[in-house]
């Protein structure tokens, strides 16, 4: 009997180890210029089921992202989520920036942005504001890498200091 207890147990644990385990909730974005395109080059990885969650929480869309039945309207409203939960500021001024698709790997969603037209001469602070998934989960966690004029620095940004600067001067 004792035996069989014990057999049991070894069997049970693992079980349960995968049952408790607490997800965590990241993105990381990463920040760089390209001499060749003039441009900052934004890239944004996000895991697909909490992007699939939020399509569906937020504007009932049932995305299926990576999936065979994807939405077809699963891009406009990508964007026009990370339109409104993600800024950035050059020389304390707003910009625009232009969406320019996703791709996936694994279970993770990448994302493309750009801000086009850019003189990284004329910069002296680069500041983002990242608001993703932070209305969704409380313990999201939102990681910035910049990589501009051989400098580099990175946050963690939480909903309590959702901003971090770069001064390039």
């Amino acid at each position: 009997m004792h035996y069989l207890k014990k057999t049991f147990l070894i069997l049970l644990l693992p079980l349960l180890a995968f049952t408790v385990a607490h997800k965590f909730y990241l993105s990381v974005t990463s920040i760089e210029y390209s001499d060749k395109d003039k441009a900052l080059q934004i890239t944004t990885r996000i895991f697909i089921d909490d992007m699939d969650k939020l399509l569906l929480e937020r504007y009932g869309l049932k995305g299926n992202l990576a999936t065979k039945d994807e939405s077809s309207a699963a891009n406009e409203y990508i964007e026009k989520y990370v339109k409104a939960k993600f800024a950035i500021e050059i020389n304390g001024k707003n910009v625009a920036y232009n969406f320019l698709g996703k791709k996936y790997e694994n279970d993770i969603m990448v994302s493309f942005l750009e801000v086009p037209k850019i003189d990284i001469n004329s910069i002296t602070t680069i500041s983002v504001q990242n608001e993703v998934l932070m209305d969704m989960f409380e313990e999201q966690k939102n990681v910035v890498h910049f990589k501009l004029n051989g400098q580099k620095k990175s946050f963690v940004l939480i909903r309590e200091n959702n901003k971090g600067m770069l001064n390039l001067k």
